[in-house]
């Protein structure tokens, strides 16, 4: 469990050192073209859930995220002998949602009730569409709203865990066939109660 945890230590210094970064080079609202309009720094806060989802208070979508959070570390545990891939996915995820609850906490004038630093803002081009079409003739389109590198490491997680769930159940069966298989094997070579083994002499 240990191997795969190092994955979500990475997304989480990542993902705060490219918010401390923004926080300190940036103003709110700013925006750096990358490339061009296709790829741009934008920096907003972000008080809800990944890409500006707001279930409720600020607060309860901490004290949510902490208590999903948790259950991600549980589970991890159960499939700590799992497919590999499989439980990266869940470390990438587990990683992403540590790095925007450290924004919550710690983000804001108290505790709880800070706010997600967000910076990537993505832009795909519609201008195959005539210009003459209103509103998105010639436009460009967000592709997702702005978000950061923790939202990035969970979007992954879960496309991961959809693609490679079929192989980790296949890979759980086999390994449980296995097991059943070395024990029923070690309990045909002990030999039967009252048999000594070959070399073993009774002492008086």
């Amino acid at each position: 469990m240990i191997r795969v945890l190092w994955i979500s230590g990475l997304v989480i210094l990542l993902d705060q050192s490219t918010k401390l970064l923004v926080l300190r080079t940036m103003y709110r609202g700013q925006q750096i073209p990358v490339l061009g309009d296709w790829l741009k720094f934008t920096f907003t806060e972000n008080p809800g859930m990944a890409f500006g989802i707001t279930p409720g208070p600020t607060s309860l979508v901490t004290v949510f995220s902490m208590l999903a959070t948790a259950l991600i570390v549980f589970y991890l545990y159960r499939v700590r002998h799992d497919y590999y891939p499989y439980r990266a996915s869940l470390a990438l995820i587990l990683g992403g949602a540590v790095g925007n609850i450290i924004d919550r906490v710690f983000y804001g004038d108290t505790l709880l009730f800070g706010k997600v630093v967000d910076f990537i803002h993505v832009n795909i081009w519609s201008g195959f569409l005539p210009e003459s079409i209103p509103f998105i003739g010639g436009m460009y389109i967000s592709l997702f709203p702005i978000w950061n590198v923790a939202d990035m490491a969970i979007v992954c997680g879960v496309a991961g865990i959809i693609i490679l769930h079929k192989k980790c159940t296949r890979y759980a069966h086999e390994r449980e066939e296995s097991e059943a298989v070395e024990d029923k094997a070690e309990e045909t070579t002990e030999p039967p109660e009252g048999v000594l083994e070959p070399g073993v002499s009774i002492k008086e």
